[in-house]
């Protein structure tokens, strides 16, 4: 049923880009295939104006991006009580949610986001998802994602062990994203976000990126995941790493050098395309999972169009003093010989500089992380 499902999302975008040429004018004047998008350019010009004010790729669209996979992550094949998937109930219960393991920071996301959403009229579940949409517009390198909207937001909160942790094996962490419904091929395409992400190591701290090109959507992630890592503190999750500044998920090191998708992983390693394409379908799919998107209208008009991402600018490198000499790869295929180094010394990679409207009431064990969301249906 699940295949059919998205098989079916697969249908609606294609659709609804057939159907541009048959636009609605909304009453602001804005154009639409379905009048029902009407209701999201308020939203659209407010977070575009106040939530992603600096307007690039920074802390706010790592924030609603990561938000969005820990909320729809919550959902299960087999087992009904894991929850409702991109249903909204990591904001709604954000008391209980908040204080599981796995959703360590995602306060900042709540502190964030929380304001905008009591602010207007659409559901907590299909605001998590446009912000994360609309914010990953921001980075360079992103293909426009797109959306539907109608969503039914949770009425109950998701149960602790739906999001897969950094410090679990390769086994468990395939099984739960099966168990929600991706293949090991979505799950490798999904981690793409890391390249415009990073963590938190300690509360209204900076970020440490996962990569050396944190405010572009590209390719470096699955190279520079590729070194033998050198540099760095190890535990709560965390390898060494190979550039300093950045900080290396041991379950991305696993993942990138386990077997069963290591070549999956190098396959994106040098091809901006592949990751691109990937990532824009994997992310479809996990923004409507636990939803019958047969009751949500194609939205995908609204969104808007991502910078591009030159091909000079898309092009990997090992970072200075770095070759493929130090890969460690383990898939069998060929990997990409002619990568240039970026000249110089090693750099250290500047943090992520923390969003202020991330710092606000609610904590990472998610007390006071209280909001009034009722929404008219």
């Amino acid at each position: 049923m699940l295949s059919t499902t998205f098989s079916l999302l697969a249908v609606l975008v294609t659709v609804s880009k057939a159907a541009l040429t048959k636009r609605m004018a909304c009453p602001d004047g804005n154009l639409v295939s379905n009048l029902a998008c009407c209701a999201l350019f308020p939203v659209l010009e407010d977070i575009q104006t106040n939530m992603f004010a600096d307007d690039d790729c920074s802390e706010a669209a790592h924030a609603t991006l990561r938000v969005a996979f820990h909320d729809a992550i919550g959902w299960s094949l087999t087992q009904p009580s894991f929850g409702t998937g991109a249903d909204g109930s990591i904001f709604i219960f954000a008391e209980q949610e908040l204080s599981y393991d796995a959703n360590l920071h995602i306060a900042d996301a709540f502190n964030l986001e929380a304001p905008f959403i009591a602010n207007h009229s659409i559901g907590v579940a299909d605001f998590i998802q446009f912000a994360a949409a609309v914010g990953l517009t921001k980075c360079p390198g992103v293909l426009r994602p797109p959306f539907l909207l109608g969503r039914v937001d949770a009425t109950a909160p998701a149960p602790d062990g739906t999001v897969p942790e950094p410090f679990q094996n390769v086994t468990t962490i395939l099984a739960r994203m099966a168990d929600a419904g991706f293949s090991p091929a979505e799950l490798v395409a999904l981690l793409a976000s890391h390249s415009i992400g990073g963590v938190h190591t300690a509360p209204n701290s900076p970020g440490l990126p996962f990569d050396s090109t944190p405010s572009t959507f590209d390719t470096q992630f699955y190279l520079e995941t590729l070194l033998t890592g050198t540099l760095g503190t190890v535990g709560n999750g965390a390898v060494e790493t190979a550039i300093a500044g950045t900080l290396r998920l041991q379950s991305d090191s696993l993942l990138a050098r386990d077997l069963r998708t290591s070549c999956l992983w190098q396959a994106n390693v040098n091809n901006q395309a592949l990751m691109a394409t990937s990532f824009q379908a994997a992310f479809a799919k996990m923004q409507v999972v636990g939803q019958n998107i047969l009751n949500m209208v194609d939205c995908s008009d609204v969104i808007p169009e991502p910078p591009v991402l030159s091909t000079t600018a898309a092009q990997a490198f090992y970072p200075p003093g770095l070759s493929r000499s130090n890969i460690q790869q383990s898939c069998l295929l060929p990997f990409p010989i002619l990568l240039p180094t970026k000249p110089g010394a090693p750099e250290t990679v500047p943090p992520i500089a923390q969003d202020p409207a991330t710092d606000g009431p609610c904590q990472d064990d998610g007390s006071d992380c209280v909001a009034s969301f009722t929404k008219s249906t």
